[in-house]
């Protein structure tokens, strides 16, 4: 007898969610979580301010690009995907939102289940959380100021803003008010739209990932394996027992369920003989099951930036990232207590997500799009675009020049693009990646958003009480036509690693669902997938909490399916 009821693989914000739930459900079934890569205990990856940095360590990543990409001047495209334990919670940029509450209605709509529409979806995020609000002394709350019955205070992840603000960071703020963009005092109430001050998935100067959902949490009954890359699923017939790992297999008497990311499940269900058979043959694997949906409807949000140096007196990052000294001293610093500046450089950014609803319906572009999508983008909480402030650009720059670290960095990022991209098969070996083609700015309406997204955002970037402080352009379009817009995003785009949607969950009889609402995947037994792969909308949000979240609500379905309360 397998000593293990169920099989979980990948343990990213979802599976690792799923894991610790189903542990911890009172009937204890034994739980077995599967990670590919390797466990990082090292405190020092942890580091509030270095979170932008920590995706560079290739022992902690995949390391995937994109396939050329036609629309944007055949570039390939940095890809990454964590690979450890916490998946890519521990490499991402701890951007914690929850996104829009009709982003959850409109998911309850398409697969038909209310247990997807925001009033339960809210709950599952307060019992997540431990959110820690305090803003800094003598601070407006016009910047920040969350309602407690928004957020939880007893959950497993630890989120929130950061212990210090750099000096200009909420008189960029101010810079939004006057160009006549609001300010939201909570981005995760359920309504986005505005300009806030982020929420961090850290606290204390320590950022937090999924692996503190399970490791502490450990018992008898949730065992834990890493270096163990999945490369298929175990079939009898048409029923999923177990998993193969490096020619070792794990039964499962239960379930088997992937959660592995929307870039890694479908090669997974491929190789196991479960995807669109046209590929399988051409690879020689053999059919089980012919479910051409399998690796279509990849969805990304998208992003470039626009950079100014600006005076020595509008800002303090030169002084600290242009000193080694002044960044060991931090790292001390940061040791000792979670103090200092590596608990405020690049801890705080400003993020707003905004409307362009006026513009939006004069488009031909819109009127274009099915009546559910219009309905959809028209709704009170669904923006069309987001800004962030003080990301720290510098790190992403080869050869940055030294002399320029006094500098202001906004990222406009591109939402609800209506593109749909596609993951496929490139190999007959199981531990190949597939070929990623997010197709990034291939659809009409996603080249004319991009355009206007980026002339909106220049009520910020060229007002007066910004560019006072400027001193020269870095990165910035050429000017403000079309053409000069269009081609600055093709030339500068880069994925904001959000991918969704390649195992789409839908109704029973949808021809591009493949997981029904209680995430099994339809025409095999007892396997499910669980993560941003099954999402049947591209969240308005940074979609690491809506990956939490997914792995939460699939282990509360298991334990009503099991009797598992």
């Amino acid at each position: 007898m397998s000593p293990f009821e169920f099989v979980i693989v990948g343990s990213g914000p979802a599976g690792s969610a799923l894991a610790a739930q189903l542990a911890k459900s009172p009937a204890q079934p034994r739980v077995l979580l599967l990670e590919a890569g390797e466990s990082k205990e090292d405190r020092n990856l942890r580091v509030d301010g270095q979170r932008f940095t920590t995706f560079q360590d290739q022992s902690m990543n995949w390391g995937y690009k994109t396939s050329p990409q036609k629309d944007c001047n055949d570039r390939e495209i940095d890809y990454s995907r964590g690979r450890c334990m916490g998946g890519s919670s521990a490499i991402n940029f701890g951007v914690y939102s929850v996104g829009a509450r009709d982003d959850y209605q409109e998911w309850a709509r398409i697969v038909g289940d209310e247990d997807f529409a925001w009033e339960t979806i809210q709950r599952r995020f307060k019992e997540l959380e431990t959110f820690h609000g305090k803003i800094p002394e003598g601070l407006s709350k016009k910047y920040a100021d969350p309602k407690s019955e928004d957020h939880g205070s007893e959950g497993p992840l630890h989120v929130g803003f950061a212990r210090e603000w750099e000096r200009d960071f909420t008189e960029l703020l101010d810079v939004f008010e006057e160009a006549g963009f609001p300010l939201n005092p909570d981005h995760n109430s359920g309504n986005p739209i505005g300009m806030s001050v982020l929420i961090n998935s850290a606290s204390n100067g320590l950022r937090s990932t999924a692996e503190d959902l399970v490791i502490g949490y450990e018992k008898d009954n949730l065992t834990i394996i890493t270096g163990a890359p999945v490369q298929r699923v175990l079939l009898e017939g048409k029923k999923a027992v177990g998993v193969e790992s490096n020619g070792k297999k794990y039964y499962a008497t239960r379930e088997v369920i992937l959660s592995a990311g929307s870039l890694n499940d479908p090669r997974i269900l491929m190789h196991s003989g479960i995807g669109p058979a046209t590929q399988l043959k051409a690879h020689n694997i053999d059919v089980v099951l012919d479910v051409p949906a399998i690796g279509q409807g990849l969805r990304d949000h998208c992003f470039v930036p626009m950079v100014n140096t600006r005076t020595d007196s509008s800002t303090d990052r030169k002084s600290f990232y242009g000193s080694q000294a002044a960044m060991d001293a931090a790292q001390k610093q940061w040791q000792e207590n979670g103090t200092g500046p590596w608990a405020k450089f690049a801890c705080e950014l400003g993020i707003g997500w905004f409307k362009l609803t006026e513009q939006l319906t004069s488009w031909p572009e819109f009127h274009a799009l099915s009546k559910d999508e219009q309905t959809y983008l028209l709704q009170e909480t669904i923006p069309h675009y987001e800004i962030i402030t003080h990301f720290p650009i510098h790190w992403f720059i080869p050869e940055f020049p030294p002399e320029a670290l006094n500098y202001s960095c906004l990222l406009v990022f591109l939402f609800n693009a209506q593109t749909r991209g596609e993951v496929t098969l490139q190999s007959t070996d199981p531990d190949a990646p597939l070929r990623f083609n997010p197709k990034f700015l291939a659809h009409p309406f996603d080249r004319r958003l991009a355009i206007e997204a980026l002339r909106d955002s220049f009520r910020v970037a060229k007002h007066e009480s910004y560019t006072k402080d400027n001193l020269a352009e870095l990165a910035m379009p050429k000017s403000e036509s079309d053409e000069d817009l269009l081609e600055y995003w093709r030339q500068n785009i880069s994925s904001s690693w959000h991918m969704t949607g390649t195992v789409k969950m839908g109704k029973k009889g949808d021809l591009d669902a493949v997981v029904d609402p209680e995430f099994k995947v339809k025409g095999i037994e007892n396997l499910r997938v669980a993560d941003m792969a099954v999402v049947p909308v591209l969240v308005n949000a940074h979609v690491q909490a809506t990956a939490y979240i997914t792995g939460v609500t699939c282990a509360e379905k298991l334990v009503k399916e099991y009797n598992l309360a």
